[in-house]
């Protein structure tokens, strides 16, 4: 391997690479990894020099308190490639301070700006032709952190691992999805970790989910804990009603993630003159819009999915089947947002950030 320093950050380049074993016309979504990955380690009460190597397994102690009390934390990004084969992120800044709230709330150390995306950039950098150019093509980006410190004692750990993985992908869901509305399980809490990209979220989602996958159901929308009457997101997404003319979406809580895409679409909508509301929708006026023909769209809103349509819902046991219609909202945002996130729209908004 061959070894160079970059702003303190050590790179150490696969001999090979794997980018001709891979089927980019088929990609399975997060199967596929790029040659590299980037790692950084906490340790003695600060973050070691980063380091960019190929991408290969990692060794850790069994007694790590990631398996045993899930300190655990993700982002999701995208990178795109344009017509000039420049490379470009989208809000990577949001990205950055939402990695370091869940950080705070899960007792885990703030990773450093520089090491974030610094190392980002560089990763980029090394494994740039893994990107693909075209409709729905892009690079995954999967910066995460992890408890490392060894001991089963119940405290937060002492050591963690920082580390980021490339993925290439193409769209994350194909076609539209049905959903059954959550009548008992909640996918989080008041004064819970609802609002954090915290790896436990997903895990205590994948039961009701699968229940849901039995019944002939892609996902699930989650209802607030309390009452289960307060729509809240759908499967691992933000979600979007259109009731009449009006766009709908809840509010961000302790129990709704502050998804970036969706807070996109919101600005989106509101600069092409779409009626946006931002407030509790309830399971009811949700079934009533159904039942009366107001209800004109759902959709869920998400970095991996963009933006998935959702055929139609089932609460007590009775289905809504959604009628499509032309000129959709779900449409317009999306094709508004891919384009500017690939450069074949002017950016308006500042919001994408080129690779150099």
């Amino acid at each position: 391997m061959l070894t160079t320093q970059t702003s303190k950050i050590e790179i150490l380049k696969a001999s090979t690479t794997k980018i001709n074993e891979v089927d980019f016309e088929n990609l399975s979504f997060g199967a596929v990894f790029t040659d590299h990955l980037l790692e950084c380690d906490y340790k003695n009460g600060q973050w070691q020099n980063p380091v960019i190597k190929p991408y290969a397994p990692i060794l850790m102690d069994p007694s790590s308190k990631v398996f045993h009390y899930g300190q655990a934390i993700f982002e999701g990004m995208k990178a795109y490639k344009d017509n000039n084969n420049d490379v470009w992120l989208f809000r990577p800044d949001e990205n950055y301070k939402r990695f370091n709230s869940s950080a705070v709330r899960m007792a885990m150390p703030e990773i450093p700006e520089a090491i974030f995306m610094d190392g980002l950039n560089e990763l980029l950098k090394l494994d740039k032709d893994w990107i693909q150019r075209g409709n729905g093509a892009s690079m995954y980006i999967r910066p995460f952190m992890i408890a490392t410190g060894p001991g089963v004692i119940a405290n937060p750990s002492d050591e963690y691992k920082f580390m980021i993985l490339l993925s290439p992908a193409k769209a994350y869901y194909g076609g539209e999805v049905k959903v059954i509305i959550a009548e008992h399980y909640s996918r989080a809490a008041n004064g819970g970790i609802g609002a954090a990209k915290a790896a436990g979220n997903y895990a205590a989602q994948f039961y009701p989910t699968n229940l849901a996958n039995k019944d002939g159901f892609q996902q699930v929308i989650w209802t607030d804990d309390a009452t289960h009457t307060k729509l809240e997101e759908a499967g691992t997404m933000n979600v979007f009603f259109r009731i009449n003319d009006t766009l709908l979406t809840a509010p961000t809580s302790e129990r709704i993630l502050d998804g970036i895409t969706r807070k996109s679409l919101l600005e989106m909508a509101k600069k092409e003159g779409l009626k946006v509301d931002v407030r509790p929708v309830i399971v009811s006026e949700l079934v009533e819009a159904a039942k009366n023909g107001s209800l004109k769209e759902i959709f869920g809103a998400g970095t991996a999915a963009v933006i998935s349509v959702i055929k139609g819902f089932s609460y007590q046991n009775e289905y809504y089947e959604m009628t499509p219609i032309e000129n959709s909202y779900a449409s317009l945002l999306k094709e508004k947002l891919t384009s500017l996130q690939n450069k074949l729209s002017e950016d308006t908004f500042g919001w994408t950030v080129k690779v150099q």
